[in-house]
């Protein structure tokens, strides 16, 4: 199997960061109400074939806002976490000129962030995202994507 880089959306980085910190997190998180500790275990498996986890400023910001909702001292454990995140070799970030996302037809329906992800996926780095939107888009763009929900319902 060949390995490569792959893009995860703001919420399934939020759901590795969260989970990475402290598993029982995921469940006490209000913006991880979806998720569940098999779905970030899912997520971690799908993530050790990858040779780096490719994220955007775009991606880290909403990530960060998201983190914002628990408390301390839940709250400044994942921020430490996001911190060695970041910090890992294995995390590349790649920037994505505003003009370049903002032109894109995509923008009113997925909003800045996605398409900066689109961005990533049409330079040829696949995607892994819960949002059904942002991927329908990514593949009628002709890009490699796979919707997490689909592994959540195998």
């Amino acid at each position: 199997m060949t390995r490569l880089p792959v893009a995860i959306d703001s919420n399934l980085l939020l759901l590795l960061v969260v989970g990475m910190t402290e598993k029982d997190y995921v469940s006490k998180h209000k913006r991880l109400k979806e998720f569940t500790l098999s779905d970030y275990d899912l997520l971690q498996e799908q993530l050790t074939v990858a040779t780096e986890i490719v994220v955007t400023p775009n991606t880290l910001t909403e990530t960060s806002n998201l983190i914002d909702h628990i408390g301390d001292p839940a709250r400044s454990r994942i921020y430490s976490k996001l911190r060695e995140l970041v910090d890992l070799p294995e995390t590349r970030e790649i920037y994505v000129d505003s003009r370049a996302a903002s032109g894109r037809t995509e923008l009113p329906r997925l909003g800045l962030t996605d398409c900066a992800l689109l961005e990533v996926c049409a330079a040829g780095t696949p995607l892994i995202t819960v949002d059904i939107k942002l991927f329908l888009a990514a593949v009628r763009n002709g890009n490699k994507a796979l919707n997490f929900n689909h592994l959540r319902s195998l």
